[in-house]
């Protein structure tokens, strides 16, 4: 699959970061055929100021991710019933440069996504080494004065590209995630030919979402770990993002309580 990024300047990552890192952010997340993408994807190059991310002459880039979880997968559990206080622990390894971070993303008090992260080592990435152990107590320490969960290490794994759209003056971001893979102690599976589209931004509603809206398109409450747990752990039930579990495998996972 793919989407031509030809219409877009290029933009280096030390200036992405500066306009528009975002780590405290509002994340909005759309289903879209690659069609439908690149239909909005021509939309936003009319628009005009948005630049494509670019690194060593490159524009997609392959992400590998590997999420920890307690055996009975707590942290999906919570985030298939909407707690309030929810949380995910992953390693993301950048594949074209080896460079690896180890994150905890948060649920903020008024539900903007929070991520806290450190510098990994590659080696590293499948498993919690003491220094990403001690980062992650503190972390849930400090945000929810919670202990971290007993059990917790590596269940689902995820490699996908992903290209990023930054419109620096709005300190926006687009990413758009294709060619996901999932794999876990189950087996493997491949999503069918779908891009996952994020809105990073300071607010939701900007004008990017409202161009999403206007094309027809509507917001999906859901991620690739859930995405992924349902795939490889069926029976955990995926009822509260069937639509788009459809869209991606095919099929609704079946339901249990």
């Amino acid at each position: 699959m793919g989407t031509a990024l030809e219409g877009f300047a290029p933009i280096g990552l030390a200036a992405v970061v500066e306009a528009a890192n975002l780590q405290t952010r509002v994340d909005s997340k759309y289903l879209l055929s690659p069609e439908e993408y690149g239909r909005f994807r021509e939309r936003l190059a009319l628009v005009g100021g948005w630049r494509c991310l670019e690194i060593g002459g490159r524009r997609r880039f392959n992400y590998e991710s590997v999420y920890f979880d307690t055996p009975e997968l707590l942290t999906y559990r919570q985030h298939r019933q909407g707690r309030r206080l929810r949380f995910k622990v992953r390693t993301r390894t950048y594949a074209d440069s080896g460079e690896c971070a180890f994150e905890v993303k948060l649920k903020g008090a008024r539900a903007d996504t929070v991520k806290e992260r450190m510098d990994y080592r590659a080696a590293d990435a499948g498993r919690l080494a003491p220094d990403a152990a001690d980062f992650l107590a503190a972390t849930l320490k400090r945000a929810y004065g919670m202990d971290v969960p007993l059990g917790m290490a590596p269940r689902v794994r995820t490699d996908y590209r992903r290209h990023t759209l930054v419109h620096p003056d709005a300190a926006t971001r687009i990413t758009c995630d294709e060619e996901l893979r999932v794999a876990g102690a189950t087996g493997s599976a491949s999503a069918r030919p779908v891009c996952l589209v994020e809105v990073k931004s300071a607010r939701a509603g900007g004008p990017v979402d409202r161009m999403l809206w206007q094309a027809g398109a509507r917001p999906v409450s859901v991620s690739k770990y859930c995405l992924a747990a349902a795939a490889l752990y069926p029976w955990l039930g995926a009822n509260p993002w069937a639509r788009a579990y459809r869209e991606c495998f095919g099929q609704v996972s079946p339901v249990r309580a």
